[in-house]
């Protein structure tokens, strides 16, 4: 697999992750989306890559202010096996996320629409995917 584009892409997925909210999700496909694009990479290949490069950038989080927690896979679920996945849905519920019988997270209620405009503006990112939460953003599905 191909290796994300710099370090400044973990610095960039940890950035955004601060952002999301106590009680609130984001999936790794979202927070991909706000990033633009590398130019060493076609935008699929950089499309479908990204996530998987969040997802590397949230294994290797050092710092504890990073809620790592609340990065979810975009069906609601935890990707997390064994008790590294344990401890992540025992923090999302210590949040107050409810997870269905299905083990799943409601997007719809708990999915995060993104940190503003002027944030975004500020890093130079771009709009992110959306849960359907917000009427000038992308859906996601």
């Amino acid at each position: 697999m191909w290796n994300p584009p710099n370090d400044a892409f973990f610095d960039t997925v940890w950035l955004i992750v601060k952002q999301i909210p106590v009680g609130k999700v984001s999936t790794y496909g979202q927070i991909a989306s706000m990033m633009p694009p590398s130019d060493d990479y076609t935008p699929d290949d950089f499309k479908r890559l990204a996530p998987r490069w969040v997802g590397t950038a949230l294994r290797n989080v050092s710092d504890s202010d990073v809620p790592w927690q609340r990065v979810i896979n975009s069906q609601g679920k935890i990707s997390l096996a064994g008790a590294t996945g344990d401890k992540q849905r025992r923090l999302l519920e210590d949040e107050g996320v409810v997870f269905t019988a299905a083990n799943r997270v409601l997007l719809s209620t708990y999915g995060w629409d993104g940190p503003d405009d002027a944030w975004l503006d500020e890093y130079d990112l771009l709009p992110p995917n959306t849960f359907g939460n917000h009427p000038t953003q992308k859906p996601l599905f």
